[in-house]
């Protein structure tokens, strides 16, 4: 059976996501957070398996350092997307559109989905997607917002991840909004920054939602 586990950082409100292939063996984990190595050690070993890839779907200027920590401890492979500008931290594999990542007998094909950074990547697993902080859609107060594009993420939204079939199970990168994970259809109809929205409409409404972050903050 295939090992799915989903990984809740309070401190972060950050998800990540430990997969494992039917033998046990071989595993991925997705959006790894600072300061839980020995937890994501403890996790492998419990199922006896190895750490081949650490999947990153976006990644922020102060990530290096401890992602270059859980390499060195499994020997795994980072893989982020083809214009990330984090440093290397050991073995790095640049993905773009359509690359696929195998894990033993299992598989993940990549989507390139920037917008909230420009090295974005979303992975889709048989009838799930790894979204990362691109859906759902949460703009991002000061800091973060600098390094976001809302006419590309709107492009990466409609063009690619809004076109799956409904049913596709939405895993985000955090749970600002409590949600754990929802579905394209949901997403779809239910954003209120994306529903019905134009282009420039989603672009104006999404620097409303950012400047009501920052006042909330």
């Amino acid at each position: 059976m295939v090992y799915f586990r989903q990984i809740h950082d309070t401190r972060s409100h950050s998800y990540t996501y430990l997969l494992a292939d039917a033998s046990g063996l071989h595993a991925v984990i997705i959006d790894p957070v600072a300061g839980e190595v020995t937890l994501y050690l403890s996790l492998l070993d419990e199922i006896k398996a190895s750490l081949i890839h650490i999947l990153v779907t976006h990644a922020h200027r102060s990530d290096s350092t401890w992602l270059a920590e859980l390499q060195k401890a499994t020997g795994a492979k980072l893989v982020v997307g083809a214009r990330c500008t984090i440093g290397d931290c050991g073995t790095t594999t640049r993905v773009s559109e359509g690359d696929v990542i195998v894990f033993g007998d299992e598989s993940l094909r990549c989507l390139t989905t920037p917008g909230h950074t420009a090295c974005g990547v979303s992975y889709l697993w048989r009838d799930r997607v790894f979204t990362g902080d691109t859906l759902p859609v949460m703009p991002q107060p000061s800091d973060r917002l600098a390094e976001e594009n809302p006419g590309t993420l709107f492009d990466s939204l409609t063009r690619k991840l809004l076109t799956l079939p409904d049913e596709t199970l939405v895993f985000p990168g955090h749970d600002f909004a409590g949600r754990r994970v929802s579905c394209i259809a949901e997403e779809r109809d239910s954003s209120p920054t994306l529903t019905g929205a134009t282009r420039d409409e989603f672009i104006a409404k999404f620097h409303v939602a950012a400047a009501g972050n920052e006042l909330r903050r």
